[in-house]
């Protein structure tokens, strides 16, 4: 029976992970503290006999800029470091590290794919990809395998972020006003980036390497506001505002503490494409959710939610 590791268990990819792995077959899990000694971490994936290390936990990026760039860096770069070390002392064979797409860039002018140069701007981005740069540059025994995994925005139920700004705006039948810009973003169902880990870990014929993992088809934010709209039963109602005005205001929002800045408003609005037909070739399989089939699921436990709370 293969036994797993996961280092951030208790956040929101590692909770659906593990319920995820509890449905298929019982996997016994370790959760490993970050503040470990390389040598206690050592001892934990040797005595528990530890087959896969999956290392998800990290310093998200931090929308509100209240973060200093060290936390990011102490976080996930030197911690990824240690883990690694540990990993590569231990008797585990597979390492998966869920990196970021954030790595690559963070306002990309084309199709992301794995042969684009990264160039991050964002201490995240940079964390990340000096994370991937240090696995990377170790050398890696031929029985064991290394996995740097690339999500795009990530969602599901118990999401925080964007998707649940836009959730309430049109529960509130408040009229969406950058419905003007037309764009494509990929997203990635958080049911879909644990059926990619499950099979990493129970195959042995994906080659090792840095893999980004989105959803098969990108969506318009329209889309997304269309889609939550038909399961509340609010139509949503997309206001065309000048786009002109829409982007001065967002500089306002730079200044003033608004709803809407300009990092806000390009992650709304922007062009953000992944390509992901690297892992999809590698696995062979078809993805378990559609892209709209995913963020159906994210809504409807959005919507579930809020009933909830409102019968307390």
């Amino acid at each position: 029976m293969r036994k797993i590791a996961i280092i951030g268990a208790s956040g929101f990819v590692g909770q659906h992970l593990t319920e995820y792995l509890g449905t298929l077959v019982t996997y016994p899990v370790s959760r490993v503290e970050l503040t470990s000694s390389l040598e206690s971490l050592v001892r934990l994936l040797t005595v528990n006999d530890v087959n896969a290390v999956i290392h998800l936990a990290g310093k998200a990026h931090d929308l509100k800029k209240s973060s200093s760039p060290e936390e990011y860096y102490t976080v996930n770069t030197e911690i990824t470091k240690k883990i690694f070390d540990a990993f590569l002392a231990s008797d585990a064979n597979i390492f998966i590290m869920v990196s970021s797409i954030k790595a690559v860039t963070d306002d990309p002018d084309s199709i992301v794919t794995e042969q684009d140069i990264p160039d991050p701007q964002t201490d995240y981005g940079k964390s990340k990809l000096y994370a991937e740069k240090y696995l990377l540059a170790q050398t890696l025994p031929e029985n064991k395998r290394l996995y740097i995994l690339r999500p795009c925005m990530i969602h599901g139920s118990g999401n925080k972020g964007n998707l649940n700004l836009l959730y309430k705006v049109v529960r509130m039948g408040i009229p969406y006003p950058l419905a003007a810009f037309q764009n494509k973003r990929s997203l990635l169902s958080v049911d879909n980036l644990c059926f990619v880990i499950n099979e990493l870990i129970t195959r042995s014929d994906i080659e090792s390497g840095i893999y980004n993992v989105s959803d098969d088809q990108p969506l318009s934010t329209n889309r997304v506001i269309e889609l939550i709209g038909e399961i509340t039963g609010r139509p949503a109602r997309l206001l065309k505002v000048a786009p002109g005005l829409i982007k001065v205001m967002a500089k306002i929002g730079d200044i003033f503490p608004l709803l809407l800045d300009s990092d806000r408003l390009n992650k709304l609005t922007g062009n953000y494409e992944v390509c992901n037909r690297k892992i999809s070739n590698a696995i062979g399989k078809k993805l378990p959710l559609s892209a709209e089939e995913g963020l159906k699921k994210t809504i409807h436990s959005f919507f579930s939610d809020s009933l909830g709370r409102r019968h307390l």
